[in-house]
């Protein structure tokens, strides 16, 4: 029986890297798109890079796209490349709308092209709740972004829903709450304070400096939430599903438990910046996934403190062995 084909973009991201580990361990070919620039970093799937076939895309140009389905006939299709850093979408609102919104129809046009049964995943965010307007949230609460990257995640989901009640596509979005891991990108917050506290502590760096330490986000752990991605695509019937954990910290909250592990006091070391605050700031988010569990049959599996011990030994790891 030959194996199950699934294309990966976006695969040298967090995301990307754990959800192609996940698919190769349940025995899936695995294709990665990536972008042809001169700075590709292939840190993150580096211990499997292979294992998988890099496949050369861009979510700005459909013929690429169009391609690479026709060439490799993959059976699924993830999309998780995106410009995905939320200040920098107001710093690149057009670039963030041309690969984050309209990438999206590129891909499910492709599809619809090239092979109308092809099941299709859209990474969509908790950031398009922006202020929110029910606590919790979940798949029926109403949308209001409060960034160019939450506007552009909104485009994304419901070119996704019409898409498939238009063509009949198999295509579902995981509205995904704030997930970290150590492959986490420096410049997101949890990475930020867990790298911070480990230089602290090797007496690489005095301080760290923050925006809004009252934001609360619901974070869980990325490894958990690429199996919430495969199982959407193992259903009878396509639909959205909100991935959480059901609870929420403060960054405060983040920087006690990062600091509190290494045997610190974060209010010795940590600053508030104004310059880190968002130009519209996006207060209280926390996800009801009741849904994914009773469908899917879906649930986190690392607590808050678990995934920020974990990051913080990872950290202390990596900059000792940096420091040689």
């Amino acid at each position: 029986m030959s194996k199950k084909r699934a294309l990966v973009t976006g695969i040298t991201g967090q995301d990307g890297s754990y959800l192609a580990e996940n698919l190769l361990s349940k025995g899936y070919e695995v294709l990665g798109m990536v972008r042809r620039t001169s700075t590709i970093n292939f840190d993150r799937i580096r211990h499997f890079q292979n294992e998988v076939t890099i496949v050369q895309g861009d979510l700005l140009d459909q013929m690429s796209l169009l391609d690479i389905l026709r060439e490799y006939r993959p059976e699924e299709v993830y999309n998780l490349a995106a410009q995905s850093f939320v200040p920098t979408s107001w710093k690149q609102p057009v670039l963030t709308g041309e690969f984050t919104a309209l990438g999206v129809t590129r891909v499910l046009e492709a599809i619809r092209m090239v092979d109308a049964g092809i099941r299709f995943y859209q990474a969509s965010s908790s950031e398009m709740f922006g202020r929110v307007q029910e606590t919790p949230q979940k798949e029926t609460t109403p949308f209001y972004p409060r960034s160019p990257y939450g506007v552009a995640k909104v485009y994304g989901h419901w070119i996704t829903v019409n898409y498939r009640e238009s063509y009949e596509l198999y295509a579902c979005s995981g509205i995904l709450f704030n997930h970290e891991s150590p492959r986490r990108g420096l410049e997101f917050v949890t990475h930020k304070v867990t790298y911070g506290a480990a230089r602290i502590k090797l007496g690489m760096a005095e301080e760290l400096r923050l925006g809004n330490l009252e934001a609360r986000r619901d974070w869980g752990y990325a490894g958990d939430y690429v199996e919430a991605m495969w199982l959407m695509l193992q259903q009878e019937e396509p639909d959205d599903y909100v991935i959480a954990t059901g609870e929420t910290h403060s960054v405060q909250a983040l920087c006690e438990a990062a600091f509190g592990y290494l045997g610190l006091d974060w209010r010795e070391y940590v600053e508030c910046d104004p310059q880190y605050f968002r130009p519209a700031e996006v207060d209280l988010l926390v996800g009801d996934a009741s849904k994914a569990r009773d469908r899917l049959g879906w649930e986190p599996s690392v607590r808050f403190e678990e995934l920020i011990q974990l990051m913080v030994d990872a950290d202390l790891k990596a900059l000792q062995m940096d420091k040689g």
